[in-house]
């Protein structure tokens, strides 16, 4: 359950009604609870099972589903699908072959655009899932509006049903929150002046100088410049700039040890005047 975190609000709710996940005959409980899982990672709460073989409220679901006991709890049982695609107003139904059904075809993303679209239009979506090993059958793809599959190696397209249903869930996750990553690099110090760089650049060098880092007069210029320019390209914060102050004074002063403190003589790189 690493990642879960229970005082952080749950985005099923604030997102509104998702795709509702119909499972035709599943086999295992096990799979049921990783459905439910992959659902609640991405804010999909609505479960419908039809003619459940496995135990979807048994205790191996609950032991998959990982923490997703809501999504079981809530869940819909039905004998028929035609009743689980009732109140339904836009259906798709998963497949990794095609079927030789006139039906448009979309791969996730394009599906959770239109999904999107539909619940802003006020219809309720469901996407249809089938046997671990069979998969939909013709008649139950037929009662679908629209087929979709997921672009996969075709010499091995067998997806698990709970990893069907996480690719779903989160190309759905994606267009309907815009797709915008949960955190950034936090930001701990402003980014450091020039002055600041050019202080840092005073001391690295002078003391580059002072230990004999800059072998060959002709090339000091040039290892400047890259030195500087590496630094640059780093765009420090002002904390940077001390820990990197820092680091310069602490090898200039040397380990403590049982000798003491000597000066530590920082040693040149082979072809460091070379363009960085």
């Amino acid at each position: 359950m690493a990642g879960t975190d229970r005082t952080k609000a749950d985005l099923a709710a604030s997102l509104g009604a998702g795709p509702a996940i119909i499972l035709v005959e599943p086999q295992l409980a096990e799979n049921v609870g990783s459905v439910a899982r992959a659902m609640a990672n991405f804010a999909l709460a609505e479960l419908r099972v039809v003619r459940g073989r496995a135990q979807a409220d048994g205790e191996k679901a609950r032991v998959f589903a990982a923490g997703a006991h809501h999504v079981i709890d809530a869940a819909r049982h039905f004998e028929r699908v035609e009743d689980a695609l009732a109140d339904l107003t836009l259906v798709f139904a998963t497949t990794a072959r095609e079927r030789g059904q006139a039906k448009p075809v979309d791969a996730p993303a394009e599906a959770a655009a239109r999904m999107v679209a539909e619940h802003a239009a006020g219809g309720r979506v469901g996407i249809m899932f089938g046997r671990e090993r069979t998969g939909l059958e013709n008649d139950e793809i037929s009662l679908s509006q629209r087929v979709v599959t997921f672009p996969v190696n075709p010499a091995y397209a067998s997806l698990n049903l709970a990893q069907a249903v996480l690719l779903v869930g989160y190309e759905h996750f994606k267009a309907a929150t815009g797709g915008a990553a949960p955190f950034e690099m936090p930001t701990r110090a402003r980014p450091g002046t020039h002055a600041e760089l050019v202080a840092l650049f005073a001391h690295l060098e002078g003391e580059l100088e002072d230990g004999g880092f800059f072998r060959s007069p002709d090339k000091r210029a040039s290892m400047v410049r890259n030195i500087r320019n590496m630094i640059h390209r780093m765009e420090p914060t002002i904390q940077d700039l001390r820990t990197l102050h820092g680091i310069v004074a602490a090898l200039v002063e040397g380990r403590p040890g049982p000798e003491g403190r000597g000066r530590t003589v920082l040693k040149p790189v082979k072809d460091a005047g070379d363009p960085v």
